[in-house]
């Protein structure tokens, strides 16, 4: 019996889809990666629209540089993927009619991770506990991460104009996926970070940056969707549901914008991550002197 014949977590499975035809989130383990790795190829072609979330350990360091900083959510970014190790990746497929191919609908990457000695914050564990994540199998059947950059970067899913990385909040998600491309840490510096970003993704839309400033779209990916009248298909808090939900609220979203072709023919927000960079989303402390001023009137 080969590893990906072993019982599947609840995050992966045959679920009713939106049209009442049964849909399916894959797992993927080490022992069927290639294998899959091939259906994506041939998916990606006519479905470019690779809506994605990753799970991983949570957040637990600060950087040593000065919160006041312009890129100090940045270097918080940095810090913690350069020390953590992702968990899960979901892709989701759709094509530009907000299609998704018939059958498999989301692949759900499940990476070696061991809880005795990698890094974690245990809060976050204990989410992706109650959310299913069978840790004991990312232990002795998850992928390699740096296989995984390998068989990636020959996937049709990166350095291609046509594809279309959709995404929520994503900072992290992208800091993750660039670490395992390219083996090595994250650019020292916000600005080589985007670039980076742009080579390997050269088109990302994040929905939590879109939806900024839009009246009555507030909040998580769960309640955001939920407003855009979006139904889940698989549990929350695993990768592969979450990718496809993602996938389902960024078109939604897209008609309210006329539409993906309309977006992308103005070039309304592509290559922008919510809280990242020098958009308007970027967290700006009080100046140092407004803080001190307030102080001294306590």
């Amino acid at each position: 019996m080969s590893d990906s014949a072993s019982s599947p977590n609840k995050g992966a499975g045959k679920f009713l889809g939106h049209n009442g035809k049964m849909v399916e989130i894959r797992d993927v383990w080490r022992g069927n990666l290639d294998e899959e790795m091939v259906h994506i190829r041939k998916v990606v072609e006519k479905y470019p629209y690779v809506a994605m979330d990753t799970e991983f350990p949570g957040v637990v360091a600060r950087p040593i540089s000065d919160q006041y900083s312009t890129d100090y959510q940045y270097q918080t970014l940095r810090c913690n993927v350069d020390l953590l190790k992702i968990i899960q990746l979901g892709i989701a497929f759709e094509n530009e009619n907000g299609d998704h191919p018939d059958g498999c609908v989301s692949w759900q990457f499940n990476f070696k991770f061991n809880l005795q000695e990698d890094m974690y914050a245990q809060d976050s564990i204990d989410l992706l506990k109650d959310a299913g994540i069978d840790f004991a199998r990312h232990e002795t059947e998850g992928i390699d991460v740096q296989y995984f950059g390998e068989v990636m970067m020959t996937s049709g899913l990166v350095l291609v104009d046509e594809v279309k990385w959709v995404s929520f909040h994503s900072g992290y998600d992208f800091g993750y996926l660039l670490k395992l491309l390219t083996c090595t840490a994250l650019p020292a510096t916000e600005g080589e970070f985007f670039e980076l970003l742009k080579l390997y993704f050269p088109n990302i839309f994040d929905i939590k940056y879109m939806v900024n400033g839009i009246d009555g779209l507030h909040g998580g990916l769960q309640k955001i969707a939920e407003d855009l009248s979006c139904v889940r298909i698989g549990p929350m808090h695993q990768a592969g549901s979450d990718s496809l939900l993602t996938c389902d609220a960024f078109f939604k979203l897209a008609d309210q914008f006329g539409g993906v072709s309309t977006m992308e023919s103005e070039h309304k927000f592509v290559n922008e991550l919510f809280g990242l960079g020098g958009n308007c989303t970027v967290y700006r402390p009080p100046p140092r002197d407004t803080v001190n001023d307030e102080s001294l009137d306590v």
